[in-house]
């Protein structure tokens, strides 16, 4: 409570909902329903094109619009009767599906007719993933700075200097910071998810989502304790911060939701736990045994680790 950590989580979840609800659905709603598509017939073979579909008039206007175009823009090029796609390659998944959307424009809902995956509707979808990325933030970034904050105040005040007298097992010291935080970002979770994603459509899921929060909750609070008994103070601390959450989120943001390709992100292990969380959300929890098997064993690890730098601090405080 000294530490001013709930009023910061509460203030965190009121500024995330009013995001959603007021600003990123509405932003979202106007500018990311579709990719511009361009189409070059020079037999003019499509008599009637559809009004969202942009037709120029050489391959080389062609190529320029797509050059140009940071929406990812797809373009059409008619040969022989037959359109062929022209596009700036991403992500084989993301590649197929503008794809489908431009030759499901072409077609106009005739012969050809997209596939429908999933059950959400658009503003769900975007509901749910903007509810998970910033769901991530928070615990891995807000979460690991948060206990620091909090240890770094108690160094302060000689509590750690108070608990070495005490007669109780040194471990319990670092359980009961991480059972409070772990509780408050348990909680925190539940709020952000009822609040966004809808009571009736996080039922199914909220449980899966727990888990997940559960995991990163721990290996956050841990990574956060350790480096606070081992910094000697705040201003390291926030330089080791900055690295962590820039090494965390900025690679597994990119190879989640943008075209870049990383080969290696296979290797980050907050990717998987990134795509455990988005899962959850889309209601397809993990059941791969190998993944909960290592994050036991991480979460042990760390422990060990953070118990460590405790009894170490202690030495160094007499």
């Amino acid at each position: 409570m000294s530490g001013k950590f709930f009023l910061v989580a509460f203030g965190s979840l009121l500024l995330y909902t009013l995001f959603i609800h007021f600003g990123y659905l509405n932003f979202m709603g106007d500018n990311a329903n579709s990719y511009n598509v361009y189409l070059y017939d020079p037999a003019g073979t499509y008599t009637q094109v559809p009004p969202m579909i942009h037709s120029v008039t050489s391959r080389e206007e062609l190529d320029e619009a797509l050059a140009g175009d940071a929406s990812g823009g797809v373009g059409i090029h008619v040969k022989d009767g037959n359109p062929n796609i022209v596009l700036y390659a991403g992500t084989e998944k993301v590649d197929r599906h503008r794809a489908d959307y431009a030759f499901s424009l072409l077609y106009s809902g005739r012969e050809y007719k997209p596939e429908t995956v999933g059950q959400n509707t658009p503003e769900m979808k975007q509901r749910r993933e903007i509810t998970c990325e910033l769901l991530f933030i928070e615990i891995a970034a807000v979460g690991f700075l948060g206990i620091a904050s909090v240890l770094f105040k108690e160094k302060q005040m000689g509590v750690i200097r108070v608990h070495a007298i005490m007669p109780l097992k040194r471990r319990l010291f670092v359980f009961s910071k991480i059972v409070l935080f772990l509780l408050t970002d348990l909680a925190f979770a539940a709020l952000m998810t009822l609040l966004n994603v809808g009571f009736t459509e996080a039922g199914d899921v909220l449980f899966a989502i727990l888990i997940q929060t559960g995991i990163l909750s721990l290996v956050m609070s841990l990574a956060g304790f350790g480096c606070a008994m081992l910094l000697k103070d705040f201003k390291q601390f926030s330089l080791a911060y900055l690295v962590i959450t820039l090494l965390t989120a900025t690679p597994v943001f990119l190879s989640a939701n943008t075209a870049i390709k990383m080969d290696w992100i296979i290797y980050h292990p907050f990717y998987h736990v990134y795509m455990g969380l988005k899962n959850a959300f889309f209601g397809t929890p993990v059941t791969n045994p190998v993944y909960y098997i290592c994050v036991v064993c991480v979460i042990i690890l760390l422990f060990g680790i953070a118990t460590m730098a405790f009894h170490k601090e202690m030495r160094r405080e007499g």
